[in-house]
């Protein structure tokens, strides 16, 4: 069992745990603009994105997102989450069979550290920078949460 994270216990600087996903794969995005409603062609249309020189589909945006808030929400309780907010930089290709780094291409790999330590509203809080990137770095997002903790 892991020690559970205080605000006594963390330090500016501190590194949150690396999160990997799984490969990103064209049913994870059939299954999320299922659950999304968003069905953009960018994401399921290859024809479409072919006609603006792009090589396949890709991911949406707020599904890497999703992956963030997994991994952020793995180190610190969903409840203590007082805000998270993203600014995009690039886009997510999905796993392609027939091209052999398309795996890296298409895993994420969310990194943060803590660059505050503070109280707001009777909480004693934390905030942190986020990064989310391919297994190649090529980052796909970066971004901010703060948590209260006790």
């Amino acid at each position: 069992m892991t020690k559970a994270l205080t605000y006594e216990s963390i330090h500016v600087g501190d590194a949150m745990p690396a999160f990997t996903s799984d490969p990103i794969t064209r049913t994870h995005l059939v299954r999320y603009a299922g659950a999304s409603g968003d069905f953009n062609p960018l994401h399921h249309d290859e024809t479409f994105v072919k006609m603006f020189g792009m090589p396949r589909v890709i991911s949406h945006g707020m599904f890497v997102m999703g992956i963030v808030g997994q991994a952020v929400t793995d180190w610190v309780d969903d409840k203590n989450l007082r805000k998270f907010g993203v600014r995009f930089s690039g886009m997510t290709e999905p796993m392609d069979l027939d091209d052999q780094n398309s795996r890296d291409r298409a895993t994420i790999v969310v990194t943060g550290k803590v660059v505050e330590k503070f109280e707001a509203d009777g909480e004693k809080r934390i905030r942190c920078e986020v990064q989310a990137a391919d297994k190649l770095g090529g980052v796909k997002l970066t971004g901010t949460f703060i948590a209260a903790l006790s």
